[in-house]
Formats: C-alpha cells, structure tokens, sequence
C-alpha cells in the first residue's frame, strides 16, 4: 500500500505539479479536441491555442514586479 501511496504522490505531482490550472486547462483543451473531432470536426488548432493562451495568463499572473500583487506602503512611514 505503501508503495502505491508513493507513486500516486509521485504522479501527482508529476501531472499536476505547482500549477493545478494548467493541468486543468490541459485537460479541457484535449476534451474540447476530442468532442470537436468525433463530430467531424478538425480540430488540429486547439491544443496549440490552449498552449499560448494558458501560458500568457500564467506568466502575466506570476510577474514578480507586478503592481497588482504588490503591497500598499505608507508614505508618512
């Protein structure tokens, strides 16, 4: 059971790691592809375009400098 523990942490982590939204947005993306091409669509472009559009919203929220997460300082201080 041990064992089995591990390997679920160690998968886990693997897939999911730091960022559970693009997990998500990985398996939304390959859900979307999957349901347009059993109705007969192509659907070649949605993977690329879950890519760039999960990675520009990951970066933008993770910018270290970023005005909206940083503190308000008092001036008078």
């Amino acid at each position: 059971m041990r064992t089995a523990r591990a390997f679920l942490a160690f998968l886990y982590d693997f897939l999911v790691g730091d960022d559970p939204l693009i997990a998500a947005a990985v398996v939304a993306a390959l859900a979307v592809t999957a349901a347009l091409a059993a109705i007969g669509v192509a659907a070649w472009w949605v993977p690329p375009t879950a890519v760039v559009a999960i990675l520009a919203l990951s970066v933008s929220s993770s910018i270290p400098g970023d005005a909206r997460s940083a503190p308000k300082v008092d001036p008078r201080r």
